[in-house]
């Protein structure tokens, strides 16, 4: 099952996910994805809610990993979130938002990947589903643009791809039993080899 029907399906099924799905298609409408080929944003955390469903992931994990970006690129606020869904889906959705107040990139995943280590399993597993689906978007967009992705991003890839390794490290310390680390290696490892390759010339 694709990712939007899977979700669509769990919606049907629980009001939670359906009241985090409608929120997230709200609060990214009009976004694109950057890396992903002219992706609408929402289906980022369509896909993310999917794989954990997947596994068979309760509906406050799903609905967080829906709203798991809203907090960082909407006005949608933490508060909000407590008041719509609960503390339980707003401290994960939390635990998953960077700290914008850090200017430094590398420090602020720095921060970040301390704060999600220690937040629990859950958060972890939308965490890990969130880079495994962040680097094949990624890796595919690339693999079909070429460089020219790179123009939408405001840090070098090579500088995210590093970030997704020391995240992987994380994962690999904190939650060896998730399914999707050995798919995000992987991936990491694809990414990097098209990042090393020599510039093929267009047309």
């Amino acid at each position: 099952m694709s990712p939007s029907p899977r979700i669509d399906a769990a919606a049907e099924r629980s009001p939670l996910v359906r009241a985090a799905l409608e929120r997230a298609r709200a609060d990214h409408e009009g976004q694109t994805r950057n890396g992903s080929g002219g992706m609408p944003y929402a289906e980022h955390p369509i896909s993310v809610a999917a794989m954990l469903d997947e596994q068979g992931h309760r509906d406050e994990v799903l609905a967080a990993a829906l709203l798991h970006d809203v907090v960082e690129d909407s006005e949608t606020t933490l508060d909000d979130l407590r008041e719509l869904f609960g503390e339980e889906v707003a401290g994960m959705v939390g635990a998953l938002t960077d700290d914008e107040s850090i200017e430094s990139y590398r420090e602020r995943k720095a921060e970040h990947r301390e704060r999600v280590g220690v937040a629990g399993s859950e958060a972890l597993a939308i965490y890990a589903a969130d880079k495994l689906t962040n680097t094949r978007t990624l890796r595919g967009a690339y693999e079909e643009e070429g460089d020219a992705v790179r123009e939408e991003f405001k840090v070098p890839l090579e500088l995210k791809t590093e970030i997704w390794e020391a995240d992987l490290e994380l994962l690999r310390e904190k939650a060896p039993e998730l399914p999707f680390l050995d798919p995000l290696e992987e991936e990491l490892s694809r990414l990097r080899a098209c990042l090393e390759a020599p510039v093929r010339p267009r047309g």
